[in-house]
């Protein structure tokens, strides 16, 4: 395999060595892909496409997306490439790729996200995203409106029991108490293919700190990349660009391959 240029990564080279001892857990936004004004504008470069199929034949299969989208918003995105991939901070999960996806909690109450709609009309730009389990409510075109959202919203979740509310990179998340991409990390673990592996999350902001601390735990590595939640110096990867770099040369391929689009 390639060797791995630009910042010091400390998983590297262990990884390198005997991919088939490691299991991988990617986050998809501000990891992988860069942040849009909304979330279904992103853009999905086909060479992150062809990284993560490669990813998933170097590790055996071992390999997911750990993400605050649904399992269904993130099968769009790559399609047609369907992975393992734990959803909506770990209350919706598909282990088999191209397989079922479950439902581990039931959906959020109606009566919970009528309130959240209506405190979103704080501000224009706002945007409210029902993800099942749990609602997002998007601040990346409102900035200024962070403090009274989160205030607002926080009262809300003292009203629904068993609901908490998460900060994430531009968006406050309403998630099931007892449920994030760490316990999602947890649970994968104890299935094959991942069992008996060392784990190793990429993430980018507050949502991801769950697993990027069980993945430690677990004997393995959370890696950070810097932005908006992560400063450089706390971080191993400085960009998305170089993490998709990194993912790159664990799978074998080419390191102009993220230039190619």
């Amino acid at each position: 395999m390639q060797d791995i240029q630009t910042m010091a990564v400390p998983a590297s080279e262990q990884i390198l060595r005997n991919p088939g001892t490691w299991a991988l857990f990617i986050d998809i936004d501000g990891t992988l892909l860069d942040m849009a004004p909304a979330p279904d504008a992103v853009v999905v470069p086909p060479a992150v496409v062809r990284i993560l199929a490669e990813l998933a034949r170097t590790f055996d299969g071992a390999v997911a997306l750990s993400t605050g989208r649904q399992v269904r918003d993130a099968d769009r995105l790559f399609a047609p490439l369907q992975l393992t991939t734990c959803g909506v901070h770990g209350t919706e999960a598909r282990i088999v790729p191209g397989g079922e996806v479950m439902a581990l909690v039931p959906q959020a109450p109606p009566a919970l996200v009528e309130a959240v709609i209506e405190v979103a009309r704080i501000a224009p730009g706002v945007l409210v995203e029902q993800k099942g389990a749990g609602v997002a409510v998007h601040y990346r075109n409102a900035l200024e409106a962070r403090a009274l959202l989160e205030h607002e919203l926080a009262r809300i979740v003292g009203r629904f029991a068993r609901f908490a509310l998460r900060p994430g990179r531009r968006v406050l998340e309403i998630i099931p108490e007892g449920y994030s991409k760490g316990t999602a990390l947890a649970w994968l673990m104890r299935s094959a293919p991942f069992q008996g592996r060392r784990p190793v999350m990429i993430g980018d902001d507050a949502g991801d700190q769950p697993a990027l601390s069980a993945a430690e735990q677990d004997g393995g590595f959370g890696l950070k990349v810097a932005g908006e939640h992560f400063s450089l110096a706390q971080s191993d990867f400085d960009s998305i660009s170089h993490v998709r770099s990194w993912l790159a040369a664990l799978a074998g391929l080419p390191p102009d391959v993220v230039g190619r689009g």
